[in-house]
């Protein structure tokens, strides 16, 4: 197992908007994140980069959904305003280890898999993760106001 990298969040009163919800284990789960989380961040009217966000939930469901998948249990996708505008996205699966987070091999040339943390590392001012004992672990990005 790595070393799990923290990212505490911020005391609730420090967030403006907060909301979360369970996706499937499936591969369409990306795909209606995404829409999830488009839409949430336009009622919002957050005035960070929208579509940066929602690759980054695209990126962490579709990992969830493809490596930490457990029959019977479903992903949690949660997004939450900071007070300075910056949205935190967390996405929790019930594995509780995260083998190659921290300089696991490189994406491969070809092929489409390998490149998801590293895109999220692109975009985020921080990335990381933590477990949760006895629920699984929960992976963080934090992405800024505006870019």
């Amino acid at each position: 197992m790595t070393n799990p990298t923290e990212l505490p969040p911020p005391p609730s009163a420090q967030l403006t908007h907060a909301w979360s919800t369970s996706y499937p284990m499936t591969p369409a789960a990306a795909a209606l994140a995404r829409k999830g989380a488009r839409r949430r961040l336009a009622a919002w009217q957050w005035r960070g980069d929208a579509d940066d966000a929602v690759l980054v939930v695209s990126e962490l469901v579709a990992n969830a959904a493809r490596h930490g998948r457990v029959t019977g249990h479903h992903l949690w996708l949660r997004l939450a305003v900071t007070a300075n505008g910056g949205l935190l996205v967390d996405v929790s699966d019930p594995v509780t280890d995260f083998p190659g987070f921290d300089g696991g091999a490189p994406a491969a040339p070809q092929g489409e898999g390998g490149r998801g943390l590293l895109v999220v590392r692109q975009l985020a001012q921080k990335v990381g993760w933590f477990p949760r004992p006895g629920q699984g672990k929960t992976v963080r990005a934090l992405l800024p106001p505006t870019r």
